[in-house]
């Protein structure tokens, strides 16, 4: 069996951690054998590595390797693709042709992405793992292939099942051997060395002397995230090898070519409101409304015993409280209050709107003076009265809304928001 290092140093594989280490360990073990074997890891760790350590480990070493990404074929002809088709199956299939499991019968098929597989491949995908037969498209005639598979994905497959994008008993089948790519933020004595073997190259490429890093650099090489690993490692590398004239890069020039350098710190997004959240908000909205209905009855009441009270006294006693109430929440300042409605009442007798509950919606209200008759039904109109008070107060003292504000017994921005609410 073939060993770690020499297989490392066959398929250009660079590091020493012990998860890569161990994830090249399974790849030698399980190459001799037929079994299906699912690559995971995040996107840019090198997944593509495996299958082809596997394959050339194999006894299919001789016949053909094929890598297939997933993802980047369209769903309508991924079929084709995978399995051929028929002359005359689909519009513009002129002749018939063969799909990547008849073309590599006896090799090795590398499925990458194959969490993006459509749900009608993965039932066609599943025949051939288990018996080995498939149906070209338009075609009736089963076929046999004898094809090892490798697949590779960077989804959550357990997340996926559960949404229903992929079939479970596909990736039961799939896994039988799973091999895991840790990220390179994992890999922190790896990434230098990486960069490094990068930079070197990168050098040779494009015929000039090889960027180096100083101490600090290193530091930030090591401590950034690196969300796009190996491949994102790769692309700085070629980016300062190409773009900088000094070729001794410090920590300053570094953190230019690496974006989002909060991409190391927990992230602070906005969270999605979850049901128990939803749930509250209800609560305190029905709460406000059972609130308002509360005092919108308290303030009927108050109505009724104001229209049948022949006692001036009681009137101004009465009328005192309820303002005190509406505007409680603001200030408290019940002796004002009852000094504005005393005065008011004192000029002359309150005259106010009231409505008629039988009344539809096209008929006017009608002006009631508040000493004459008025029957039960009616009710008083507050905004009329509320507006009174608030118009005779800014009169009193000439627009200044914050004297006026004290009068009433409110805040200035209640007072304001009044003003504005009746285009006074």
């Amino acid at each position: 069996m073939e060993s770690i290092q020499a297989t490392k140093q066959r398929f250009g594989i660079i590091g020493n951690d012990p998860k890569l280490n161990r994830a090249i360990e399974k790849a030698i073990q399980v190459a001799p054998t037929d079994i299906s074997v699912l690559v995971t890891g995040e996107s840019g760790v090198g997944k593509e590595s495996i299958p082809k350590i596997i394959h050339a480990l194999s006894h299919r070493k001789h016949h053909k390797y094929i890598a297939v990404n997933c993802g980047a074929i369209p769903e309508g002809t991924i079929d084709s693709e995978l399995f051929g088709h028929e002359k005359g199956a689909f519009t513009g299939a002129t002749s018939t042709r063969s799909g990547y499991f008849e073309v590599a019968d006896g090799g090795t098929i590398f499925l990458d992405e194959v969490g993006e597989l459509p749900l009608p491949t993965q039932v066609r995908l599943l025949r051939v793992l288990e018996n080995g037969e498939f149906l070209k498209v338009g075609s009736s005639k089963l076929q046999k292939t004898d094809v090892r598979i490798v697949a590779a994905t960077n989804v959550k497959m357990v997340e996926a099942i559960e949404k229903g994008k992929f079939r479970e008993d596909l990736f039961y089948r799939l896994s039988t051997v799973d091999i895991n790519l840790p990220p390179l933020r994992e890999r922190s004595e790896d990434i230098h060395l990486l960069f490094r073997k990068f930079a070197s190259d990168f050098a040779q490429k494009y015929k000039m002397p090889t960027v180096r890093l100083d101490e600090q650099a290193i530091s930030l090489l090591l401590q950034y995230r690196w969300s796009g690993n190996i491949r994102q490692l790769r692309n700085v590398a070629e980016q300062i090898s190409v773009l900088e004239t000094e070729r001794n890069i410090n920590y300053t020039t570094l953190k230019n070519y690496l974006p989002n350098m909060g991409g190391n710190l927990p992230a602070v997004i906005g969270a999605k409101k979850t049901e128990s959240d939803f749930s509250n908000e209800r609560e305190i909205l029905y709460k406000v409304l059972f609130d308002m209905q509360r005092d919108v009855n308290d303030l009927k009441k108050l109505t009724m015993e104001l229209m049948n009270s022949n006692s001036a006294s009681t009137v101004k006693e009465e009328n005192s409280s309820l303002i005190n109430k509406i505007y409680s929440k603001e200030h408290n300042h019940e002796e004002q209050l009852a000094a504005i409605v005393e005065d008011e009442y004192a000029e002359e007798s309150a005259k106010v709107e009231v409505l008629n509950i039988s009344e539809t919606p096209e008929q006017k209200p009608s002006n009631y003076d508040f000493a004459e008759e008025i029957e039960e039904e009616e009710n008083l109109s507050l905004h009329e009265k509320e507006l009174e008070l608030i118009k005779k107060s800014l009169e009193k003292y000439k627009g200044k809304r914050k004297d006026a504000a004290d009068e009433l017994g409110i805040s200035e921005r209640t007072l304001y928001r009044k003003i504005k609410q009746y285009n006074l």
